[in-house]
């Protein structure tokens, strides 16, 4: 045990590892925060938190079924190439995402009272489910990223509760962030459009390097930052008029 913990490769790894659990991470927290917007203020905390919590125990569930994970990946029937398990959840996940996604864009340009009357609001219940169903996706690419980078489990498992411990303690500046912005909200739910895009194309058999998408993210978030700052900074214009002599 001591071995493990004076091993410097070992912090190396741990260190990386934790680092690319929190960016694979981030998207989570983009639909965690969306989707937990819409429960009562008193619910929301505990909807994120029950959310990361499940994505934590998801992602080291599918630590220890390293067999069974490793069956996902073998082709189950082919049509123009072989499908897998992996596949098949990679673009149901993308279809639901890229769903919901448009939904909730709709929902925000549109107004919640151009909805159907008898819309019934969201249940605490009904948002977990659909976190949990996500974090199903999330946590399958986050597992196999591990895998690829680490052999010890034990560093794996770790980087795993590290990253969503860091994850639960900036969920909350992140969705107050995007809810007290709307063009941020509306930014936010474009990137889920794309990630839900890119897990489709993925399940088809054609790789978008997450570097790219992440860049994107990356760049046009900072450009909504300096409108951000930009506004800000603009004094409110006062229209004076004289008054009739």
């Amino acid at each position: 045990m001591m071995d493990w913990l004076t091993d410097p490769q070992i912090w190396i790894a741990l260190a990386t590892l934790t680092f690319l659990e929190i960016v694979l991470g981030v998207d989570n927290i983009i639909f965690i925060s969306i989707l937990s917007g819409k429960l009562p203020e008193n619910q929301q905390v505990r909807a994120r938190r029950v959310g990361l919590l499940g994505a934590m125990l998801m992602r080291v569930g599918l630590l220890f079924s390293l067999a069974w994970l490793a069956r996902l990946t073998d082709p189950i029937f082919t049509l123009g190439r072989p499908f897998s398990g992996r596949d098949l959840v990679l673009i149901g996940g993308g279809l639901f995402l890229l769903g919901k996604s448009t939904f909730e864009m709709h929902g925000t340009l549109e107004g919640e009272e151009e909805h159907a009357p008898g819309r019934v609001a969201a249940s605490f219940a009904s948002v977990i489910a659909q976190i949990m169903l996500l974090d199903i996706v999330f946590s399958l690419d986050s597992v196999i990223t591990a895998i690829g980078m680490v052999d010890d489990r034990r560093v794996m498992i770790t980087a795993v509760v590290v990253s969503v411990a860091i994850m639960m303690v900036a969920a909350d500046p992140i969705s107050a962030f995007v809810h007290k912005h709307p063009t941020v909200k509306m930014l936010a739910l474009s990137f889920l459009l794309l990630i839900g895009l890119s897990l489709i194309l993925d399940g088809a058999g054609q790789h978008i390097p997450k570097g790219y998408i992440y860049f994107s993210m990356a760049f046009s978030l900072l450009v909504e930052m300096l409108n951000i700052r930009s506004r800000r900074g603009k004094a409110p214009v006062r229209l004076h008029t004289n008054a009739p002599r």
